[in-house]
């Protein structure tokens, strides 16, 4: 974890700033939850960076080998160099920080992590984690190249970073399969968090991933507390009230969005508020078209029903018509423990289905599926419980 606000309009921003450049060079525990990691790939990150990382969950598990990860907030790299592991030698780590300590911290340590996993496959950019499209060290290294003054330079300035957005980003539109934080997203200031969940989305592929570990309130912050920059700065008085941080993912376009670990007893109880960690799960849609496929879902319980994002309702135990944009979104991990997804027997091709109303709820009827072309009568074999025997359970 580590500063992300490049502005000083903020009343906490040069804090937070002082803060973890201070933090990098010595560990400051109370600026972290404790969080126990799969010990089999700390062994190849230095003492040094372990010290000084400061988290307060961990996102790691939600990584797939192959996968492109950014890491917002990346600090001293302790993430990365755990999820190197997790994403292989085919996959790709892109840590974003802004923190210049911090980066050089993660830079130093990197070659020696790569030499004990065999490979490379991290890179640490300086960036504001709010804005993804911009490197910092490159529109830096360019700007010197302006030779214009006062008014034109600044004019030039804004034309060089708009050529840096459209034409070289940092981080591309659609080109990465999970983005994940550890306990950073709160360091934001207010003004800049709506884009701040538009450059996570922006920045997924369809069907990609967030999984994010930060820190939530049980009421909202007062206003007295987020001006305290020691709160800020230490990840008190900028946490989220904890329904308003979901709901910030759905107003992004983010569906499936989950609470999936919530830490029970409070990190922090200031003032009467309580905080504590959670990590939230959310995922980008696969497309905006939804075509019909002839899948079903049926909803496993134990409630009555549940309704998704897109106000689709699936009712205990009836198999639901679905298009093809909700069943994969319902075929990811933590949501396919709670349906059962039919298939149709004979897919259906891309050029061969038609638009799904998705306004509509309708029980997906059993031929749809099964295709019209079913035996009349099918008896059984009398393996039912497979068993080679022939004996019937």
């Amino acid at each position: 974890m580590s500063t992300q606000t490049e502005d000083l309009d903020h009343p906490s921003d040069e804090s937070v700033r002082q803060r973890y450049s201070a933090a990098s060079q010595q560990a400051e525990p109370a600026l972290c939850c404790p969080v126990t990691y799969d010990t089999q790939y700390l062994e190849v990150i230095p003492q040094e960076v372990i010290e000084r990382d400061y988290g307060c969950g961990d996102p790691s598990p939600y990584v797939r080998e192959g996968d492109t990860v950014v890491d917002l907030g990346s600090g001293g790299g302790k993430l990365c160099f755990i999820i190197s592991q997790l994403v292989g030698k085919s996959g790709k780590v892109i840590g974003v920080d802004v923190n210049r300590d911090m980066l050089d911290l993660a830079r130093q340590h990197e070659p020696t992590v790569a030499e004990k996993i065999g490979y490379r496959n991290i890179e640490f950019r300086c960036g504001r984690i709010q804005d993804l499209a911009i490197e910092l060290e490159v529109l830096a290294a360019e700007m010197k190249q302006i030779e214009s003054e006062g008014a034109e330079y600044a004019i030039d300035m804004l034309a060089l970073q708009d050529e840096l957005r459209q034409k070289r980003p940092m981080i591309p539109d659609n080109s990465v399969d999970c983005v994940v934080s550890n306990c950073v997203l709160n360091l934001v200031r207010h003004s800049d968090r709506k884009q701040l969940f538009q450059e996570i989305f922006r920045v997924l592929k369809p069907g990609g991933r967030a999984a994010i570990s930060d820190i939530v309130s049980d009421e909202d912050v007062p206003h007295a507390m987020q001006n305290n920059p020691q709160l800020w700065s230490g990840c008190i008085s900028g946490a989220w009230r904890e329904d308003r941080f979901t709901d910030e993912f759905c107003q992004a376009g983010f569906q499936g969005v989950q609470i999936d670990k919530r830490q029970a007893e409070p990190w922090q109880t200031v003032e009467g508020i309580e905080f504590r960690s959670v990590t939230l799960l959310a995922f980008k849609p696969f497309s905006d078209v939804c075509l019909e496929k002839n899948q079903a879902a049926i909803y496993r319980g134990p409630f009555a029903k549940v309704i998704d994002d897109d106000g689709g309702t699936y009712p205990r135990g009836v198999p639901m018509a679905v298009c093809e944009k909700t069943f994969q979104m319902l075929s990811e991990q933590g949501i396919s423990q709670h349906f059962y997804l039919l298939e149709p027997e004979q897919p259906v091709p891309d050029d061969g289905a038609q638009l799904f109303d998705c306004s509509l709820d309708r029980r997906r009827d059993a031929r749809e599926t099964k295709g019209h072309q079913v035996p009349l009568t099918q008896l059984s074999s009398g393996n039912c419980c497979g068993d080679n025997d022939g004996n019937c359970c």
